[in-house]
């Protein structure tokens, strides 16, 4: 399999966390998430949104958007629950991600610690991280007496928020209070196979 990834990106991270789980060789091609200047031709033909993560399956086929690549990768396996309800509960997660919790956790990380230009987005910043602090509201709640987000096992639920969750501090976001979060954060870097973003 080829991987079109940047290194710093949870979305990407997600797909090498599960691949590192699954114990699944692949191979990478570097894409910078600041210069979009080569994105048609890298990935016109593979992903019409041009975005990374995108996988190309050893038959040749591509695969495009992160929560979708995990499901593919995991249906199958542990990291997909059998049950419907489960199965259901873990889309519900991976929608939240999308939705709630990457608009803002991850466009403020990405704003303040990868654009090079943080003072265009000052503005902006505010209701973002508010929006951020939303998505870490719920996240805790419903953590709170649970070791995992579906069924208490871990599954691609936990992977997709926690590739930006862990990484919220890069844009400024206080996890000191909310300790349900953190202990779960513990727990999922726990997991065998577990690799860092930064590897």
């Amino acid at each position: 399999m080829l991987l079109y990834n940047s290194a710093g990106s949870g979305n990407c991270y997600k797909v090498r966390l599960l691949l590192a789980h699954l114990g699944l060789e692949y191979e990478t091609v570097d894409v910078s998430v600041v210069d979009r200047s080569n994105r048609a031709e890298l990935l016109g033909d593979l992903n019409p949104g041009l975005r990374v993560p995108t996988l190309v399956l050893d038959d040749g086929r591509p695969l495009g958007e992160s929560n979708a690549i995990l499901w593919y990768l995991g249906d199958g396996t542990a990291y997909v629950p059998d049950d419907p309800y489960e199965r259901a509960q873990v889309l519900q997660w991976a929608f939240f991600e999308q939705y709630s919790h990457e608009p803002y956790i991850a466009v403020v990380r990405f704003w303040r610690t990868y654009s090079g230009t943080p003072e265009r987005f000052a503005d902006q910043v505010p209701e973002r991280t508010e929006g951020g602090y939303r998505a870490l509201d719920a996240m805790e709640r419903h953590l709170d007496g649970r070791a995992f987000l579906v069924g208490d096992r871990y599954s691609i639920a936990d992977i997709s928020l926690y590739a930006y969750t862990h990484v919220a501090h890069e844009g400024e976001f206080d996890l000191e209070p909310y300790p349900a979060i953190r202990a779960w954060l513990d727990r999922v870097a726990a997991q065998p196979d577990h690799v860092k973003i930064d590897t």
